[in-house]
């Protein structure tokens, strides 16, 4: 890869095209495996400054705080407890704007790179609410005012909260400056619920299983508070390790570590996987990376969050640190870039500079049970049904084993939705088709087919494929990634399959009107921890469902990116 330029295959496309599906993704397969998905280094020297802004935004929010001052003087303020109220609600002020998360051309959005609150300031908008059938007064899927009035009071109040100054002396924490007005955290914490039952896009982009989690912490007094958040963020990696327990996680380390802009000897590469070119099965390398690191994830929280100080502590807090960086540095999908940043600084925050804050300091345990209560049921229904929680609340971070979707749309299924103003822009193989020309888009089309086949539920989808299309009609459907249909029509996406699924495709149809057959879409679910099994189902946005079934996750780690036989039980 270069600077500006990409390090795109060669193909001959004529020859290309007149191949089966199959033989179009081989080639595209092994580019990838061997040069990443070449980016030009530009794209990564954008997320470095957007990195870098949020960074000091933080400190900027932090100074603005009486009692806290000077650039220079950092290590005298960086663990007051005010400051790290601020880091947190800082962090969920910029995903909630759509500044981290999903932002920008590495995750597919172009021209803008962002939606969020370009779309949630916006009436008329599609909105999707989580339970519409359940919550009295949340029905509906177009964006009303009341909507837009929610989330631009979550906007006010968490920018009043950062440029608020403590409450004064707080001994148990040995603070002089205090922490932030508990009057300002309940009304953000209100108006985050309220917004979220009308509208789950909006608790799911400020991420609130982590900054939503955490700011709940902030009502409780002293140490409470402490260790309260402490114990949510040892639930995120426990979590995430345990769904990581699966045979998917090894193909995401060999995609993501091959992918890293850091990893450049085409050599080590290739030894991600087993027989570069003709065997695109994870090595070893990346399956001692996959279980070293959910070892590492699932243990050592636990031993930073009991050791209160001293060298177990440095070493525990050092082995956290590193792990989130090699995460970092690999620009993972979907680019989670400042929440590992806010991850490592929390472990300074909370395991280090208060290392001898424990469970004996906790004056009102109770409520910290009934948080992570409902924390670890999160995790559990979203581990034994996935359908049932979003990946996010469910803390299947990285696990590779996420809802997805692939939309496949004719040209004038495609030219209806652009019609109904859904979106800003144009949906993604329309805007490439404007940079690089219509053959060129094409293959950059089938490159992210190739890159979701890489994965080892990608090689359903790719059997899929052949089902849910229409016989000798291939060449009448762009096929595209239900995060970009997300993204476009939503104004964000993030590897949620929940975002994408059968409540957006009523919104789409409502609006654009589809005839049978001109929309398309798979629906897979992620596997339930205790079966080794997936879920999909075909829709025709029209019609409906007509077809759902099962595969095993046997037949998919025994198969090449490019094979399109895996069986199928209807």
């Amino acid at each position: 890869m270069g600077f500006l330029k990409a390090d795109s295959p060669k193909i001959d496309y004529p020859a290309w095209q007149r191949g089966n599906r199959s033989e179009r993704l081989q080639p595209l397969v092994r580019h990838i495996a061997e040069r990443g998905m070449g980016n030009p280094d530009v794209l990564y020297l954008v997320y470095i400054v957007k990195i870098g802004l949020f960074i000091v935004g933080g400190i900027c929010f932090a100074l603005s705080t009486k009692g806290i001052d000077g650039w220079t003087g950092i290590t005298s303020w960086w663990s007051e407890p005010i400051v790290f109220q601020k880091v947190v609600l800082w962090s969920l002020l910029f995903e909630v704007l759509g500044l981290g998360c999903g932002f920008g051309p590495l995750t597919g959005k172009i021209k803008p790179p962002m939606g969020s609150v370009l779309y949630w300031l916006r009436p008329g908008t599609i909105r999707l609410p989580p339970w519409p059938n359940r919550i009295p007064l949340t029905a509906g899927d177009r964006r009303t005012v009341l909507e837009v009035v929610l989330y631009a009071g979550l906007l006010a109040a968490t920018l009043y909260a950062l440029l608020a100054d403590g409450t004064g002396p707080v001994a148990a924490l040995g603070t002089s400056v205090g922490v932030l007005p508990t009057w300002n955290i309940a009304l953000i914490i209100g108006l985050l619920a309220v917004l979220g039952l009308r509208d789950k896009l909006i608790f799911l982009a400020c991420r609130g299983e982590v900054y939503g989690a955490l700011t709940v912490t902030f009502l409780l007094p002293g140490p409470d508070m402490i260790v309260g958040a402490k114990l949510v963020m040892v639930a995120i990696w426990i979590g995430a390790a345990t769904s990581k327990l699966n045979k998917h996680f090894p193909y995401v380390v060999a995609t993501m570590m091959g992918n890293s802009p850091l990893v450049r000897w085409k050599g080590l590469r290739k030894r991600l996987y087993r027989g570069f070119p003709e065997d695109i099965q994870p090595s070893l390398i990346p399956q001692l990376l996959a279980h070293g690191g959910t070892v590492i994830e699932m243990g050592i929280p636990v031993v930073l969050f009991f050791s209160h100080g001293g060298v177990v502590t440095t070493v525990a807090a050092t082995v956290m640190v590193i792990f989130h960086l090699v995460i970092l540095t690999s620009i993972p999908l979907g680019v989670p870039l400042e929440w590992n940043v806010f991850m490592i600084f929390g472990i300074g925050s909370l395991f280090v500079a208060h290392a001898g804050v424990g469970l004996g300091d906790v004056a009102h345990p109770w409520a910290i049970v009934a948080l992570m209560a409902v924390i670890v049921v999160a995790i559990a229904l979203g581990n034994l049904a996935p359908p049932k929680v979003s990946f996010l609340p469910g803390m299947r971070y990285y696990a590779g084993n996420w809802d997805i979707s692939t939309w496949c749309l004719t040209e004038s299924a495609t030219a209806k939705i652009h019609a109904q103003r859904i979106g800003f822009g144009a949906l993604q193989h329309k805007q490439l088709e404007g940079l690089v020309g219509p053959e060129n888009a094409e293959i950059a089309m089938y490159r992210g087919l190739a890159f979701r086949a890489m994965y080892a539920h990608g090689r359903a989808v790719v059997t899929l494929l052949n089902r849910v299309l229409p016989a000798g009609r291939d060449g009448d459907y762009a096929i595209v990634e239900g995060e970009m249909i997300a993204a476009y029509a939503l104004g964000w996406s993030f590897g949620d399959g929940h975002l994408h699924n059968e409540s957006l495709v009523a919104a789409l149809h409502k609006r654009c009107h589809f005839e049978p057959g001109e929309l398309r879409i798979i629906m897979i679910d992620g596997q339930p921890i205790h079966r080794q099994r997936q879920q999909y189902r075909l829709v025709d946005a029209a019609t409906g469902e007509f077809e759902r079934g099962t595969f095993d996750i046997a037949d998919l780690v025994v198969r090449q990116p490019w094979q399109d036989d895996v069986p199928m039980h209807v």
